[in-house]
């Protein structure tokens, strides 16, 4: 079987032979995305990239014959100075070999800019990114076949018949036949039996309307009120549907304490992760919850946007999110992951009851637990946050635990490839480093 896409390519573009440059110079492509990324804020995640590659990745393999083997004679026309066995002295002047001569500026012939739209800088941005532990056993690439409707058939059981379709196909066929009306057939009987109640019937009439009535009747009998080809019944196809759900809970810290550039690392961080799920994972749910001394589900407007300050409570959040769970998300059902971003301000006497809530009610039914600490980047060390000490012991006693440090935008983007990338390396192995 051959398939043959005959789509119209945007602004005279060979996609065919974009995509095959693609896949050819991706190790290319893909190291210059990351130079890219360097340079890029977050909000700025969502766009095309002018990117600059070296030519000398894209040369096609050749054969040539090896300069320090065999032998060679060559025949130069026109010779009428030299023998085999001279020797040619060399030009005065010469001071280099032949090359091209270096740019000024740095930029030189080696580099090819290519400009990627949108969609592949993200397609190359999350190529290797993906939720940890996505799929339960239970529900392992789950795709239950579904019936859809699929248009209409002319056979089928009783109970798929459509009547509109049928009765309309009925009416064109009986109109188009001038098939006769049942009126007519009776209008013609009263004609009949009013000529024949006269004194003096006429024969002739009365024979010319039974006539009529006679064809009518047997025209009525012929074309039929509805034919088996009016029939038509409503198709369904089964076709696969994902069944795999997961949802995703985003608790962040809007307590007096977390300053405006530390809600605004938060805030990017849920941002870049926003738009990795709903990019990635059409079944997956998004749950804001925002927390201070109190804990509240929000939309993402209101998550991203609104202002509120006050002390800090971190087990609020967490009862909050246990209560969405209980109402809408069974975990029987429902793949469960949260991501968690604070400044570690917490009251000492409420980490107890964190680490509780986590350990034997979320860490059970959760997939994958993010907690990310926000700091100010002018901080030079940093310090041990109440929130920190706690969870670093459940991070050791959960390999489905991961916790790190975000002091700047720069860094939201490798701790987040790395929290997602399936090779998140512990807190010991981090520190170790």
């Amino acid at each position: 079987m051959h398939i043959i896409d005959r789509r119209l390519n945007p602004k005279s573009k060979s996609l065919g032979n974009r995509q095959r440059f693609l896949r050819r110079a991706k190790a290319e492509i893909r190291e210059a995305v990351r130079d890219a990324l360097k340079r890029r804020k977050v909000s700025e995640v969502d766009g095309g990239e002018n990117i600059r590659i070296r030519s000398k990745g894209l040369r096609e393999p050749s054969f040539t014959l090896g300069s320090n083997t065999g032998e060679r004679d060559f025949v130069l026309p026109g010779n009428r100075e030299y023998r085999v066995g001279d020797v040619i002295r060399k030009p005065d002047g010469g001071v280099g070999g032949s090359g091209h001569r270096g740019s000024p500026d740095g930029e030189g012939e080696d580099d090819f800019v290519f400009s990627l739209t949108r969609e592949e800088f993200l397609d190359l941005f999350f190529d290797d990114l993906k939720l940890p532990n996505l799929v339960k056993a239970k529900l392992k690439d789950l795709r239950a076949p579904e019936p859809v409707r699929a248009g209409l058939t002319s056979d089928g059981p009783p109970a798929k018949l459509n009547r509109i379709r049928t009765m309309r196909n009925s009416l064109a066929r009986r109109i188009a036949l001038r098939r006769p009306k049942l009126s007519e057939l009776e209008e013609l009987e009263a004609k009949i039996a009013e000529e024949e109640a006269r004194p003096q019937p006429n024969q002739d009439l009365i024979a010319s309307l039974r006539a009529q009535l006679a064809r009518l009747t047997h025209l009525r009998k012929v074309v039929a009120y509805i034919d088996p080809i009016d029939l038509r019944y409503n198709r369904h196809e089964r076709r696969p549907k994902p069944k795999t759900q997961a949802v995703m809970f985003c608790l962040m810290d809007v307590s007096a304490s977390m300053t405006e550039s530390l809600k605004d690392l938060a805030k990017r961080f849920f941002m870049l992760l926003h738009l990795f799920l709903s990019r990635h994972y059409a079944e997956v749910d998004v749950v804001f919850i925002r927390h201070t001394t109190t804990a509240q589900e929000v939309d993402e407007e209101t998550f991203f946007r609104d202002t509120e300050s006050g002390g800090t409570v971190i087990s609020t959040a967490l009862e909050e999110m246990l209560r969405v769970v209980s109402e809408r998300y069974p975990p029987d059902d429902w793949n469960i992951y949260a991501a968690q971003a604070s400044d570690g301000h917490n009251f000492d006497d409420d980490m107890e009851r964190c680490i509780t809530l986590l350990e034997q009610e979320i860490l059970p039914i959760c997939q994958y637990f993010a907690y990310i600490e926000v700091m100010p980047e002018a901080q030079i060390a940093p310090m041990q946050s109440v929130a920190w000490a706690g969870y670093s012991e459940v991070a050791r006693r959960h390999s489905h635990f991961a916790m790190r440090r975000v002091s700047s935008p720069a860094e939201i983007y490798p701790v987040f490839r790395e929290l997602f990338s399936g090779t998140a390396t512990t807190t010991e192995e981090r520190a170790a480093r």
